[in-house]
C-alpha cells in the first residue's frame, strides 16, 4: 500500500490538451473517486498513474518513488477495466491466478490466495467455469479478484460497473465498499456516474475540461460547491440554477421576485441591475396549493417563509416522475428555457400543464457568477 502524489501532471496529444495542471495527493488506504462528464479527462489520469500514458510534463510518485519513467508493469498496481479483460479459455481460478503467474509467485502461496479471494467474492462455486459461463456480475467480481490476489500498492478502477444492470450495480459498489475497508488499498475509481462517487469516495476529484473543478469529501461538496458546474454535476436530480437581475432590492426571475436573503446582503456587494444565477437544490422547494386547480389531497409542507409574497414561483408542470417514495416533477417558468426540478412528497401527483405555486427556503439559496459560475454565497 502506498499514497499516490501528482504533481502538476500534464497530458497533450499535438496541440490538444487532455489534462492541465493537476495535483493532489491520495494518502495510504483511501479511496478516491474521479468524476466528471465524458471526456473530461479522467481516464487520462487514471491511465497516466498506471503507466498506459505517458505525462507531457510533472512528476508522479507511488509512495516516495518517482514513477515518470517507470515501466507499468514495474508500479506495482493493479487496474480494473470497464470491460474487465478476462481470459476466455481460462477458468476462473486461472484467470485470479495469472498475474501473480506472471510474477512468479510460488504455485503454493498462489493457491492459497486464489482460495482466499474467491471466499471473499463468493466465488467458490465458480472456480472451474469459464467467463461465457458467468454472469456480468460474476465476471466483474473475477476481474476484481484478480487484482486483489496481486495484493497491490494501489488499485485503478476505471469504470468497472458501467456494463452491470442497476440491481447489481447497488449490489456490486456495496461489495467494492466492503471489500476497501477489509483490505485497506490505496483505490483510485474512474466514473461518469455521480452516485457512486457519492456513496463510494472517501474524497471525490470533479473535473471537467481537463482541470479540477473542486476536491473535497462528499457530503462537503455537495453542501459547499466551488462553482456552478460542480453544483448541478453532483446531485440526483440536479441544483436548480435561476437567471436573476437585482433590482429594486430584489431578486428578479423573468418578472417574478425573489427576496435576497440576509447572508446574501452580508457577502455580496449588490448593484442595481446586477446579474446572478441563483441555485436551489430540489429538495428546498415545496408546494403551496395549486393557484389554478386547487386539490384539497395534494399536502402542504410547512416551512419558515420570510417575506412570504417574495418567495414565491409560479410554475407549470411539464413531466411528473413517481418514484415510489417521492414523486419528482419538473416544470416551467414563465420565459424562461430551463426546467426547474421538485422533490416531494409521494403523494402528490399533479399533472401536466398544471400551474403550481412554490414556496423556497432562501436560506438554501446559492448564488454563482453568471460569466465565471463561481460561487459568490455562500462564502465558505
Amino acid at each position: 500500500m502506498a499514497k499516490v502524489q501528482l504533481e502538476e501532471i500534464r497530458r497533450r496529444f499535438n496541440n490538444v490538451s487532455a489534462i492541465e495542471d493537476i495535483t493532489f495527493e491520495i494518502p495510504d488506504g483511501e479511496f478516491w473517486v474521479l468524476v466528471g462528464p465524458s471526456g473530461c479527462g479522467k481516464s487520462t489520469i487514471l491511465r497516466t498513474i498506471a503507466g498506459l500514458e505517458s505525462a507531457t510534463s510533472g512528476n508522479l510518485y507511488i509512495g516516495d518513488r518517482l514513477m515518470n519513467n517507470v515501466p507499468a508493469r514495474q508500479r506495482d498496481i493493479a487496474m480494473v477495466f470497464q470491460n474487465y479483460a478476462l481470459y476466455p479459455h481460462m477458468t476462473v481460478a486461472q484467470n485470479i491466478a495469472f498475474g501473480m503467474k506472471m510474477r512468479k509467485v510460488d504455485p503454493k502461496l498462489i493457491q492459497e490466495r486464489v482460495v482466499k479471494v474467491a471466499r471473499s467474492l463468493s466465488l467458490e462455486h465458480l472456480l472451474d467455469r469459464k467467463p461465457k459461463q458467468l454472469s456480468g456480475g460474476q465476471q466483474q467480481r473475477v476481474a476484481l479478484g484478480r487484482a486483489i490476489a496481486r495484493e497491490p500498492q494501489v488499485f485503478l478502477l476505471d469504470e468497472p460497473l458501467s456494463n452491470l444492470d442497476a440491481q447489481l450495480r447497488d449490489d456490486t459498489r456495496a461489495e467494492l465498499k466492503q471489500l476497501h475497508h477489509q483490505l485497506g488499498i490505496t483505490t483510485i475509481y474512474v466514473t461518469h456516474d455521480q452516485v457512486e462517487a457519492m456513496t463510494l469516495a472517501d474524497k471525490i476529484v470533479v473535473l471537467e475540461r481537463g482541470k479540477i473543478q473542486q476536491i473535497g469529501d462528499p457530503q462537503g461538496i455537495y453542501a459547499r460547491p466551488a462553482n456552478r458546474m460542480v453544483a448541478t454535476f453532483l446531485g440526483n436530480p440536479p441544483m436548480n440554477i435561476l437567471p436573476a437581475i437585482y433590482q429594486n432590492n430584489v431578486f428578479d426571475v423573468n418578472g417574478q421576485s425573489l427576496s435576497v436573503p440576509p447572508m446574501v446582503r452580508e457577502q455580496v456587494q449588490l448593484r442595481q441591475g446586477q446579474t446572478f444565477d441563483l441555485g436551489i437544490r430540489p429538495e428546498h422547494i415545496y408546494i403551496d396549493e395549486p393557484p389554478s386547480r386547487p386539490r384539497a389531497a395534494m399536502p402542504v409542507r410547512a416551512v419558515e417563509r420570510q417575506e412570504k409574497d417574495n418567495n414565491q414561483l409560479l410554475v407549470e408542470v411539464q413531466v411528473v416522475e413517481p418514484l415510489g417514495r417521492e414523486t419528482l416533477i419538473r416544470a416551467s417558468l414563465p420565459g424562461l428555457t430551463s426546467v426547474l426540478n421538485i422533490q416531494t412528497n409521494a403523494n402528490v401527483r399533479p399533472r401536466p400543464g398544471d400551474r403550481l405555486s412554490l414556496q423556497l427556503d432562501l436560506s438554501q439559496l446559492f448564488v454563482f457568477d453568471p460569466k465565471t459560475g463561481d460561487r459568490i454565497s455562500p462564502l465558505d
